[in-house]
C-alpha cells in the first residue's frame, strides 16, 4: 500500500493535534519537542517490516498510532458501558497510545526500519523493510520508554506499565505480569488491558485492509440457519442474539 504525501501530512498534523487536545502542561511541550526533533523519521516511518504484519509503508507508523488512539478511546467507552472500572484519565490513555510504539522510530538519524535491499527476502518473504542494525538491540517497548526519558517526558506508573506491556502475551517477556496467581501481583489498573486491546484492534484493522486490497476474490459470507430454518448472515444472527440478552 502507498499513501499520498498529502495524506502523510494530514496524519502528521492530526498527530500533533491529538497532543494539543489531550496532553497538558509541561509534558505537552516536552512531548512535542521530542516529536519535532524526530519528525524526519517519524513522518515517513512504517509500522512494521511486512504488509502481512501491518502498515508496512511510508507513513504507516503515524497512521497506526493515530488509529490506536481512536481505538483506545472507543475501547475505554465500551469497558465503561459494560461496568468495568475506569481508573485512569483520558490523558493517561492517549499518552500511552501515542507512545506505545515510539521505539520503532529508533534513534535520531538511525531509524529502526530501513528499506530492504535483499531482493530474495523482499520477493520471497515479503520484507519491504528490515531492521537497522546501526543501533543497539532493544525491545520496542523498552526503546519507547528509553526515548521518553531521554527527552525528559515524565509518566505515571500506570503509563509506564501500559507501554511496557502493550503487546500482551504476544511477548514472552510479559508473562510474569499477565499470568498471575496472586491477587497482590495482578494489574492494579485497567489501562494496561485497554491499551493492549486497542493496539490489537488497530493492527487487525490494518491487516484486514491489506488482505482486502490484495485479494483477487471476495471473502465468502458465512451463513447459519435460524431456529426457523431461514438462512441468514452469521453477523445478523449474532446481532439478534446480543439484542435478546
Amino acid at each position: 500500500m502507498i499513501i499520498s504525501a498529502e495524506d502523510i501530512k494530514k496524519n502528521w498534523d492530526k498527530h500533533l493535534k491529538i497532543v494539543d487536545t489531550f496532553i497538558t502542561g509541561e509534558r505537552k511541550d516536552k512531548l512535542k519537542a521530542l516529536y519535532l526533533d524526530l519528525s524526519d523519521d517519524m513522518i515517513i516511518s512504517p509500522a512494521s517490516t511486512k504488509p502481512s504484519f501491518h502498515n508496512a509503508f511510508a507513513g504507516g507508523y503515524i497512521e497506526h498510532v493515530n488509529r490506536v488512539v481512536h481505538c483506545a478511546l472507543k475501547t475505554k467507552q465500551l469497558w465503561e458501558e459494560m461496568g468495568a472500572t475506569i481508573d485512569f484519565t483520558d490523558e493517561e490513555l492517549v499518552f500511552t497510545a501515542l507512545n506505545h510504539d515510539l521505539g520503532k522510530i529508533g534513534v535520531k538519524g538511525d531509524p529502526m526500519y530501513i528499506p530492504q535491499t535483499d531482493a530474495w527476502r523482499k520477493d520471497k518473504l515479503g520484507e519491504i523493510y528490515t531492521v537497522n542494525k546501526a543501533s543497539a538491540f532493544m525491545l520496542i517497548q523498552d526503546r519507547s520508554l528509553f526515548t521518553l526519558q531521554q527527552y525528559g517526558v515524565a509518566m505515571s506508573e500506570k503509563e509506564f506499565l501500559a507501554i511496557k506491556l502493550h503487546d500482551g502475551l504476544y511477548d514472552d517477556s510479559n508473562k510474569a505480569y499477565y499470568v498471575s496467581f496472586s491477587p497482590d501481583s495482578k494489574f492494579r489498573t485497567n489501562l494496561i488491558n485497554i491499551l493492549h486491546q486497542a493496539d490489537l484492534l488497530a493492527s487487525k484493522i490494518e491487516y484486514d485492509r491489506h488482505i482486502s486490497e490484495t485479494s483477487a476474490t471476495p471473502a465468502k459470507v458465512e451463513k447459519v440457519k435460524t431456529t426457523a430454518g431461514k438462512p441468514t448472515k452469521a453477523s445478523e444472527g449474532l446481532a439478534s442474539l446480543i439484542q435478546n440478552i
